[in-house]
């Protein structure tokens, strides 16, 4: 986040902010139909008018301004796909999918809709990376670093996005690695650094 211009901090910290709160209740797979009720809620409540969310919880306080709530909906929707007994191809992209709709939303959001397109490709292509990286069996592994290599290359985008341009450079060297942890020794960490600085 020190990457992106204050006009622009708080959108996308709360998209990041949701995007965690779902990531954690997935985590919890060991329960997945307790996820997926918790799921359920954020999708019902993202339904909504904000008027009516509850009061006290600060992801939701923070979305509360956000005009395309259907793309958060689908980023909830993408999340629970992972809860699925196994992990195949339509489920690994309708996660993607769901990342990749949510920053073309924020690209709406602060005011950089020319790069939505891109930001869509940027969103996929860190959802792989991340999925890839957190994932403990090889097979799954080897299909979701398949569908990550696959695809149109990352294109550049404006500074107001740079907190993606970061996610989605180390994602695609975890990628080319085979799914090793995105922040993997110094390497990895001069990318960040050289992403978030020249966005290239």
């Amino acid at each position: 986040m020190s990457y992106c211009p204050a006009r622009t901090r708080q959108p996308t910290l709360a998209l990041l902010a949701l995007d965690g709160r779902l990531a954690e209740l997935v985590r919890k797979k060991r329960e997945p139909i307790l996820a997926q009720m918790r799921l359920a809620w954020w999708r019902d409540t993202l339904e909504k008018d904000p008027s009516d969310w509850p009061r006290g919880d600060p992801v939701l306080a923070a979305l509360s301004e956000w005009p395309d709530r259907a793309a958060l909906i689908d980023l909830v929707n993408g999340w629970e796909r992972l809860l699925g007994e196994t992990l195949d191809e339509a489920a690994v992209t309708e996660f993607a999918n769901g990342r990749g709709v949510a920053f073309a939303a924020l690209s709406h959001r602060i005011g950089e809709a020319q790069a939505a397109p891109l930001a869509v490709r940027a969103g996929y292509v860190w959802a792989l990376g991340d999925l890839a990286a957190n994932l403990r069996d090889a097979q799954e592994r080897a299909l979701v670093v398949e569908l990550g290599r696959a695809g149109t290359p990352l294109a550049s985008l404006p500074r107001a996005l740079r907190p993606l341009t970061v996610l989605a450079g180390l994602a695609r060297q975890s990628l080319s690695r085979g799914g090793t942890p995105l922040l993997e020794g110094p390497a990895s960490g001069l990318l960040a650094l050289r992403l978030g600085v020249t966005g290239r």
